[in-house]
């Protein structure tokens, strides 16, 4: 396992993190608990060290389960969680963004509740809110640092102008933004400012929420109320509708027949067995031979758009699809 530094916060974090939306069980399909456990210790043994989770995977269940698989092992990881989405009132859509000082310090203290730790690594606001100033935020998380309950915190989702307007307030430590090769609007939207202001950067959707496992077919479904892919909607990208999931697994088919199988590599991380498919990507060098056979193959890609908008919903479309072979 390689390791990079975590921006400006003195830690070293492993290339490959564990996401654990999946964990929650209630929104990538039905998954065992006892197998999600025995996924991330088998990735913190091929050394993982950072585990990503949220009270609003399943309204707060992949905390619950993070819990059990850290028991022993708190001090192994970075253990990144979020605030400032919860769930709302009986008969109100949902989930709700807020961001408020009182609801960050509520959702703090339940968090480490669940996963029964004293202390958070890293904190992260899970989307932007527009009703609540972004100085009243950051000033909130401030707070949180200064009590012990987070050593770092950050954003998720925000646009690189959100994240220019935070950093009057306070320094943001990390950065969170959907990224993989079928969507790719962040190398314009906050990498650069990332890159100059040394905040450390996530990226979630590194599979491309399953898609580039290989694991799909032309004819995949995904069953309504348990996998939110079945709407077709990939955070303002229709990568999973139609016509554009048939292109898009025809594209993943090349990347896994002209890259991935001359190099012995794939990928996922629900199971143990997944995990240990990761572990040569985790060392992996494309050459630059590589790089543009990749792009060119990615050229033909369907449903991306321009466009990041993330006060919007995630699941609907944000912008104008992108005609493939741009």
């Amino acid at each position: 396992m390689r390791y990079r530094p975590f921006g400006r916060t003195g830690l070293q974090v492993s290339v490959v993190g564990f996401g654990c939306w999946p964990m929650a069980g209630d929104r990538y399909g039905a998954i065992e608990d006892g197998e999600a456990i025995r996924a991330i210790h088998r990735a913190l043994d091929r050394g993982v060290n950072c585990v990503d989770t949220a009270p609003a995977y399943g309204a707060g269940h992949s905390e619950e389960v993070v819990a059990r698989a850290l028991e022993t092992r708190r001090k192994d990881v970075i253990l990144v969680t979020k605030c400032g989405v919860k769930v709302p009132p009986p008969g109100q859509p949902g989930p709700l963004r807020d961001a408020s000082r009182a609801n960050i310090l509520l959702e703090v203290d339940a968090s480490l509740k669940r996963l029964r730790t004293d202390w958070v690594d890293v904190l992260l606001v899970h989307w932007p809110d527009a009703s609540t100033p972004f100085e009243v935020t950051m000033r909130a998380l401030d707070e949180v640092v200064a009590s012990g309950r987070a050593r770092f915190v950050g954003v998720s989702n925000f646009t690189g102008a959100m994240l220019a307007e935070c950093l009057r307030s306070r320094r943001v430590d990390v950065s969170q933004v959907g990224y993989h090769m079928l969507d790719r609007r962040q190398e314009q939207e906050t990498f650069p400012l990332c890159l100059r202001e040394g905040i450390g950067v996530m990226g979630y959707g590194s599979l491309g929420h399953g898609l580039l496992t290989g694991a799909f077919t032309s004819a995949t479904t995904f069953e309504a109320g348990r996998d939110w892919r079945a709407a077709g909607i990939a955070f303002g990208q229709p990568i999973f509708r139609g016509d554009n999931l048939k292109t898009n697994v025809g594209v993943v088919e090349r990347i896994r027949r002209e890259i991935a199988e001359p190099r012995g590599v794939a990928v996922g991380a629900r199971t143990p067995a997944e995990v240990d498919a990761n572990d040569a990507g985790a060392e992996l060098e494309l050459t630059a031979e590589e790089r543009a056979k990749v792009d060119a193959i990615l050229a033909g890609a369907a449903g991306r758009v321009r466009e990041f908008t993330p006060l919007r919903p995630a699941m609907e479309v944000r912008g104008t699809e992108l005609p493939a072979g741009r």
